[in-house]
């Protein structure tokens, strides 16, 4: 790292809903604020979002496109860069981004997200964000009252099953790499009072016709119309800087992600966390959400940092 880096009051590391969030309201506060942006945000296959009061069906690119534009009129500096290295002292974080450049900051936010591992099925990578989706709560109202299949990768797939029956009477559970054997007396009771129907073996691939998916191959040939898959991508938290700067991890179902209290602190002073990377279901607006609280806190935290020291306390 170089020895005169650039020096920030505060700097964001990762430019989705969250850090964005996060850095309109330091910039409002007057803070010299950098985010450092990727550009690889998690939801850049969907064609909209949904949920997001007042933002309802808006394109993800544009949503993240207004966001810049805002965070640019209170002088918040954006770059397109990764952060390839952090390191620590008493006063200063400090970043070796990927370009070369080196930055610092006396705060730090990671805003970085997940990345969603797909089943490695033929077709499911190609077809995602289409009409090979994970959420209901995102795209259910679209694809409301089609044919479903639901590809489940682990026993989770019978409650993904059981939640996109509200959008749809029509939903079919294709096991694939799970036994029938794990499925608990509970979840067959659950899956028949819901009307889905639930297929063993693994599946194959998926079938799409003029751009349009038409159904699901098994391993032994036979094929079933469908026209919407459910399935549920391993989500991999983007949290190396924590794991880097020495914070508390903890491991859930769903991936590695920092201890943090009810505003992002971690356990390492001035490290904070926002969005998807401090949890797995964060929707964009509770990312939003997450990434406010986090900008107001910090923002308090060093106004009255330094006027206790301005004061001798």
């Amino acid at each position: 790292m170089t020895e005169n880096p650039e020096t920030y009051e505060v700097i964001v590391v990762g430019g989705g809903a969250a850090g964005l969030s996060a850095a309109l309201v330091l910039g409002r506060a007057r803070r010299r604020t950098l985010v450092v942006d990727a550009g690889e945000p998690r939801n850049a296959p969907a064609a909209h979002m949904q949920g997001y009061l007042t933002r309802d069906g808006m394109p993800p690119a544009e949503f993240l496109a207004v966001g810049r534009e805002e965070i640019a009129r209170y002088g918040v500096d954006l770059v397109r860069d990764r952060a390839v290295d952090v390191a620590r002292d008493e006063e200063h974080f400090t970043l070796a981004l990927e370009s070369g450049r080196t930055v610092r900051a006396r705060r730090l936010v990671v805003a970085t997200g997940l990345k969603d591992e797909l089943p490695q099925v033929a077709g499911v990578a190609e077809r995602f964000g289409k009409d090979v989706l994970h959420c209901p709560y995102c795209h259910g109202w679209e694809v409301r009252d089609r044919a479903f299949g639901v590809l489940a990768a682990n026993p989770l797939g019978v409650h993904q099953a059981l939640m996109v029956s509200q959008w749809s009477k029509d939903v079919v559970l294709f096991l694939h790499e799970v036994a029938e054997s794990e499925l608990s007396e509970q979840d067959l009771r659950r899956l028949a009072a819901a009307g889905v129907k639930v297929v063993p073996g693994p599946v194959a691939g998926l079938t799409v016709e003029n751009d349009r998916l038409t159904g699901v191959r098994l391993a032994d040939g036979t094929a079933y119309g469908r026209e919407v898959v459910f399935v549920a991508p391993r989500a991999v938290p983007q949290g190396e800087l924590f794991v880097k700067l020495g914070a508390e991890m903890t491991e859930t179902p769903f991936g590695s992600y920092p201890v943090i209290d009810e505003r992002g602190l971690t356990g390492v002073p001035g490290l904070w966390a926002a969005g998807n990377v401090s949890g797995f279901a964060e929707q964009v607006v509770n990312a939003a959400g997450r990434g406010y609280r986090a900008g107001a806190a910090i923002n308090a935290e060093l106004l009255m940092t330094d006027l206790d020291a301005a004061a001798g306390v």
